[in-house]
């Protein structure tokens, strides 16, 4: 698998699936574990039996993982919550291509799947502003490994080769001067759908950021 991963995370495509986990990892937040500096963090709830849903959170342009997990921790008690932090400042495609974030995610991936039982109808990638950008591309390119896309005010979609259909929510706020919802979000939203995605979007009262009713109502989406 290590072979493959170069070509394939140079195309954006992850190659880790769930299986039946092998050594099941207790609860408790935790780092990654896959790097000295920026690396990341893996939260997963107390007292809840899998199969879990599992949400994969990417982190704005200069942000961690710790900085970013109150974006939606308490919108997610029941889910394993997977935070990895970007090889350089921000990801790979914004800075010119895909390659190292991708691979990175994988090995994070990799690792929670072989330790924790994750229901494979419930795997979301979610981001905020450059996160989001990145959350949208990398969904839309392995939308047979993630069901839901979530994108906390987006800048655009650089997506490779599209794979399923991933269901997609996004929100913007209307006075956002970081990414404006004119440029951004309202010039997205309709391509994504003319291209045949399911796109719940929401539009709110303030500027980037990311409120806490619209953090649970996204990861609302995978309750059940």
């Amino acid at each position: 698998m290590r072979d493959a991963i170069g070509a394939e995370a140079a195309q954006g495509r992850l190659l880790s699936r769930p299986e039946a986990a092998r050594d099941l990892g207790g609860p408790g937040r935790r780092a990654l574990g896959l790097a000295t500096g920026r690396d990341g963090i893996l939260q997963v709830p107390e007292g809840a039996s899998g199969p879990l849903p599992l949400v994969v959170m990417l982190h704005g342009a200069g942000g961690n993982a710790a900085g970013t997990l109150g974006l939606i921790e308490a919108a997610a008690p029941g889910s394993i919550l997977l935070l990895p932090e970007s090889r350089g400042p921000t990801w790979d495609v914004i800075m010119g291509g895909y390659g190292p974030d991708v691979a990175f995610l994988d090995r994070a991936l990799e690792g929670v799947f072989r330790q924790h039982r994750v229901d494979p109808g419930r795997i979301a990638l979610a981001g905020f502003s450059d996160g989001a950008s990145y959350a949208l591309s990398l969904a839309i390119g392995n939308g047979d490994l993630f069901t839901h896309a979530i994108a906390f005010s987006p800048g655009f979609a650089a997506p490779p080769e599209p794979v399923g259909r991933p269901l997609i929510f996004a929100s913007h706020g209307i006075s956002d001067a970081v990414l404006p919802i004119d440029r951004c979000s309202r010039r997205l939203v309709p391509r994504l759908r003319r291209a045949g995605y399911e796109v719940r979007y929401r539009e709110f009262a303030g500027g980037h950021h990311v409120p806490p009713a619209i953090a649970e109502e996204a990861l609302g989406m995978l309750a059940g």
